[in-house]
């Protein structure tokens, strides 16, 4: 066996150790439902539902967003002044990717949105670009819990014509839009990022945010002219661009 593998033994021998690993997993699945008990007791803090966002159709007051729902998620997607639309954020790019379709929070009583700070007039091209269909909103100008820092999930709870902030998590607390992670964590290789705890021999890891951008082979090339945050090159005409990074003038 070459290196860098796991080590190769009888199928009775790898039922033990799975059965080890297994009373470990779902120790960890309690205390994630323990945290989640706690988290549904959280206090929450009233907003303005009136104040107004802007999408497709103009203006609307936020708690339009509820569509009708008692409940309601939003992403928020940080945005690039006046960047040409593959040099968005790539991150965002990856988790709004993800969760191109919300009927199963739907089916629960959960509406789902993304926030985005970007004027509507350089974001409603990205998402045509991206093809995206979730609800977009601008909330240029707007503080938190709306506007403000970017890279969150953030929830809402409507009680008739009241809106509530309930809940806000960043960093890898938005790991749940990126199916692909705990699905990697299965693998032997895991994420390859170099901040991993694998054994000596096995690959070594890239940076953190080896999804950022690549060239349509998949490469990080020194050269970023051609490059695209990664899901971008599944869109239909994704080619190598020469206009990366911040255009001179912003809006």
């Amino acid at each position: 066996m070459s290196a860098g593998k796991p080590p190769v033994v009888d199928l009775a021998t790898w039922q033990a150790a799975r059965a080890e690993l297994l009373t470990r997993e779902k120790a960890h699945t309690r205390e994630g439902d323990a945290i989640a008990a706690a988290r549904r007791r959280l206090p929450m803090v009233e907003i303005d539902g009136t104040v107004e966002v802007t999408g497709p159709d103009g203006p609307v007051p936020f708690i339009r967003l509820f569509q009708g729902r008692d409940e309601l998620l939003v992403y928020r997607h940080m945005w690039h002044d006046g960047a040409p639309l593959q040099g968005q954020c790539e991150g965002c790019t990856v988790s709004a990717w993800q969760m191109r379709d919300a009927v199963y929070l739907e089916a629960r009583g959960v509406s789902f949105a993304i926030l985005c700070e970007g004027p509507w007039d350089e974001v409603a091209p990205f998402i045509d670009f991206m093809g995206y269909e979730q609800p977009w909103y601008s909330v240029r100008g707007l503080d938190e819990p709306l506007g403000g820092e970017m890279g969150h999930i953030t929830v809402f709870l409507r009680d008739g014509d009241r809106v509530f902030l309930t809940y806000d998590t960043t960093g890898r607390g938005t790991e749940p839009m990126d199916a692909m992670f705990a699905l990697l964590d299965m693998t032997p290789y895991g994420r390859r990022e170099a901040w991993q705890d694998v054994p000596d021999g096995w690959p070594q890891g890239r940076e953190a945010c080896w999804y950022w951008r690549t060239d349509h082979t998949g490469a990080s090339p020194v050269d970023r002219s051609t490059t695209h945050p990664a899901p971008q090159w599944t869109r239909p005409g994704a080619v190598p661009v020469d206009t990366l990074g911040r255009h001179a003038h912003h809006h």
